[in-house]
């Protein structure tokens, strides 16, 4: 579940938990004094009921007022007793709780009234025939209590269902308004990783609040990025297509010259000239061919272990030439949906990058293993690696570490950052890492 999910979560919950606790606690320890016409209901009330127990004291004894009194508080499911003037109980019900306010009648002080524990309870004094002075005191339940049930083990139930209700309802409001922002989220997400037509969907833009602006100014940010970026590759393809055609032209005007010239040291510069210039227009064009293309148009099974084989025997007859040697960690035969050409290119151009920048006499290490889930190339060379606030940006097209322009007048930055869109095209991931003793190592990952 998402941090901010479950903080707004519990944020409502509690706010809901404790308001409903702070007006049962108010409801239960309310004010003592009770309103005037609440108090002389009550008193008429415990009059009626005393005169009728003291009559039956009077006639028939103290058993018959304690039964008569015992059935009443079991109808009203209140508390009932009858004192004499001293304040002795004349039932045998459980009195105790009258015993303050009786006392201070019996004393002849004041009030006869008092709030404790959620209950109101109340005594009288009422002269019977004989001209004897008795006390009657009964209890009615006040603030939270003042719902009565005859089953007491309802109360947890009750609890739990009001929790379990403002629980939904919290759950609720918390699923309203963040599950705009984890679609957002993911919508960003599929962006950052090169998706440049997702969209927030468009009934949350329906949404008439801050959340609905933020969807609306989300799509419009991404309308705007797809078109900059959109018009930016595309630019970038039609000026290297029509680069090719005077590039075309200018290796035919060599060729004639060098047919009336002969051999000349200076042509055969010129010569090496125009084929870098040719060999950046077609890698160009291949930047701008993989930045515009969303998904494979045909996928093919594909030996990687085949096809790294390849590109290492092919890497190792160049890189003779320096002193140094490639090394492939043989694996189990792994096999992949893609595109072998894209592949190889991309195999190809960490695996030069590596030769050109390892140490002479030292080896680059090439292998192949698998994690279940995905095929792991990795290519480490022994070179003096890169700082590592630039490990991210060696991907991008045209950059290249300020100290290693010097050693590497050969490259112009599109190696790494054609691999890298190649195998995001695949499905995966590819980053860079410096080992612990020197030397860098490229991590190409694809899904199997």
């Amino acid at each position: 579940m998402r941090h901010l999910f479950l903080k707004i979560f519990l944020w409502f919950w509690a706010t809901v938990v404790v308001t409903g606790i702070s007006l049962v606690l108010i409801w239960v320890f309310q004010p003592s004094n009770a309103s005037a016409p609440w108090h002389s209901g009550f008193e008429d009330t415990l009059r009626y009921f005393g005169t009728a127990a003291v009559d039956l004291v009077e006639r028939n004894g103290a058993g018959a007022a304690s039964d008569y009194i015992h059935g009443l508080s079991k109808e009203a499911h209140v508390r009932t007793c009858l004192f004499d003037q001293a304040g002795h109980p004349l039932t045998d019900e459980d009195c105790s709780g009258f015993n303050a306010i009786v006392g201070r009648i019996a004393r002849g002080e004041s009030p006869s009234s008092a709030t404790e524990h959620g209950f109101r309870r109340m005594a009288v004094s009422i002269k019977g025939a004989d001209g004897r002075t008795f006390i009657y005191a009964s209890e009615v339940p006040a603030g939270a209590r003042a719902a009565p049930s005859s089953h007491s083990g309802g109360a947890p139930l009750r609890i739990a269902v009001a929790l379990l209700v403002s629980g939904l309802i919290c759950y609720g409001m918390t699923l309203y308004l963040v599950t705009p922002i984890l679609r957002l989220s993911s919508a960003a997400q599929q962006i950052a990783a090169g998706d440049l037509s997702i969209r927030a969907e468009p009934r949350m833009e329906l949404r008439r609040d801050e959340l609905g602006d933020l969807v609306r100014d989300f799509n419009r940010m991404a309308d705007k990025t797809e078109q900059v970026v959109s018009s930016q590759r595309q630019l970038l393809y039609d000026v290297s297509h029509e680069l090719r055609s005077p590039l075309a032209r200018m290796n035919v005007a060599l060729d004639l010259l060098r047919v009336r010239v002969g051999d000349d040291p200076k042509l055969d510069r010129l010569g090496i000239d125009l084929q870098r210039l040719n060999n950046l227009i077609g890698r160009l064009l291949t930047v701008a061919k993989l930045e515009a293309t969303a998904t494979l148009s045909t996928a093919v099974p594909v030996s990687l272990s085949e096809l790294i084989t390849s590109v290492v025997n092919d890497a190792n007859f160049e890189a003779q030439e320096s002193g140094t040697r490639v090394v492939f960690e043989q694996a189990p035969d792994v096999t992949i949906q893609g595109d072998s050409n894209l592949l190889r290119s991309a195999v190809e151009n960490v695996l030069r990058n590596a030769v050109r920048f390892t140490r002479p006499g030292t080896s680059v290490e090439v292998a192949l293993r698998t994690n279940g889930e995905s095929a792991i190339i990795n290519i480490r060379d022994h070179g003096s690696g890169v700082p590592d606030v630039e490990l991210a940006n060696i991907f991008k097209p045209f950059y290249r570490v300020t100290d290693l322009q010097s050693r590497d007048s050969k490259g112009v930055g599109l190696g790494l950052a054609i691999a890298e869109r190649v195998v995001r095209l695949h499905g995966g991931s590819v980053h860079a890492i410096n080992e612990a003793y020197g030397g860098l190592r490229v991590e190409m990952t694809l899904p199997l």
